[in-house]
């Protein structure tokens, strides 16, 4: 085999997750490459180095990646790491260089091949690819478990022999991929379900999976899939309609998530000072900031009568799962640039052209080159 693949170990504090899962070890083999493994790479996601059959272990990072033709990882390795690649190499992990704009010298130094996770085209044939969605739908089922556990009532309705307990109401805010998934749980643990999206066209979405949605009249559709910014005007309507649901609610859950960017902010301190005795907010976008007026991400805070919960990295909580699922995004990139056992990329190829941060000494990515020249968007 010529073609040599590292997984390295993640050293983020909130990161359980792992690039490669050893039940597709064997789809790394039918490429023609062999796997080297950071020593305890998959531990913390519940995988043993013995479960990768097949697979040489090393201690060092710096050696694992010494002579690898490609290095797989979650979040961006560190600068160190990536000096010690060999010239001419691949990466493939998230790597969000707004912030971490000091591992693109590192990465022009030695002509890595940088494919950025987040940046993934938004196009059909790229979704096998799209890593943010598959690990946005582990989050979104989490949010209501997250949640419920919270609260001091429960989500569906009961009937019991003194009396019925109503279901409680969850309004999830944000109907990206994350969003929908968190209204199918609610939904499917029993909860009355209210949708809301600035873009109108996910109202079908949202009712596909058992959810009213809430319209505010504002149309808000962007680019790329994503919501634009609204306007002065447009906050203040679509606030004053939200309220009445924001305040009705048990349960909130918000997505509002745009990469590389702070996150919206959907609901005030005053709405929040307005909800129910013992609502909960689970805010999604805490890692951008997030959604809510009194969020302090990584923490639980009480607002209010509310409680708002600010988890960071929801994905790495279902580690096992979210690796296999980020495992298989990467086999997908892996069968677009690896061709006959060796890395072969097509410039031409609007996928690798799109995710593909460095190379060949040069940054490719707009946004990124902007970080480099001290040049305001």
């Amino acid at each position: 085999m010529s073609l040599k693949i590292a997984v390295l170990k993640e050293v983020g504090s909130n990161e359980r997750r792992v690039a490669m899962v050893p039940v597709l070890v064997k789809r790394l083999t039918k490429l023609g490459a062999s796997l080297a493994l950071q020593t305890g790479a998959g531990v913390a996601a519940g995988f043993a180095d013995a479960d990768y059959v097949g697979a040489t272990t090393v201690d060092d990072p710096l050696r694992v990646v010494a002579d690898a033709d490609i290095v797989l990882a979650v979040q961006a390795p560190s600068a160190a790491v990536l000096a010690a690649m060999k010239p001419g190499a691949a990466l493939a992990s998230f790597v969000y260089p707004q912030k971490h704009a000091d591992l693109l010298e590192p990465l022009c130094e030695r002509q890595v091949s940088a494919f950025a996770l987040e940046t993934v085209p938004r196009i059909s044939r790229a979704q096998a690819l799209d890593a943010l969605s598959s690990q946005a739908t582990l989050a979104g089922y989490y949010a209501p478990l997250l949640g419920a556990v919270h609260l001091p009532r429960i989500l569906p309705m009961m009937t019991t022999a003194v009396g019925s307990l109503r279901a409680a109401r969850v309004l999830v805010m944000g109907l990206g991929v994350a969003g929908l998934q968190a209204l199918a749980t609610a939904h499917r643990l029993g909860a009355i379900t209210e949708g809301y999206d600035v873009r109108p066209e996910t109202k079908e979405q949202a009712q596909s999976v058992g959810a009213k949605f809430v319209d505010t009249g504002v149309d808000g559709r962007g680019e790329g899939g994503y919501a634009r910014e609204l306007t002065a005007e447009e906050q203040a309507r679509t606030q004053e309609a939200l309220t009445l649901h924001i305040q009705q609610a048990d349960l909130v859950i918000t997505t509002a998530n745009v990469p590389g960017r702070t996150a919206p902010r959907l609901i005030s301190r005053a709405q929040i000072e307005g909800m129910k005795p013992g609502s909960v907010i689970v805010d999604l976008a805490a890692e951008s900031g997030g959604n809510c007026e009194g969020t302090v991400p990584g923490e639980t805070t009480t607002v209010g009568r509310a409680t708002i919960l600010a988890p960071l990295n929801v994905p790495s909580l279902l580690a096992q799962h979210a690796s296999e699922l980020y495992a298989k995004n990467l086999l997908s990139l892996l069968d677009l640039i690896v061709k006959d056992g060796a890395l072969s990329l097509d410039l031409g190829d609007e996928v690798v052209a799109g995710t593909l941060l460095t190379h060949a000494g040069e940054i490719r990515q707009p946004a990124a080159r902007r970080l480099v020249e001290n040049v305001t968007p």
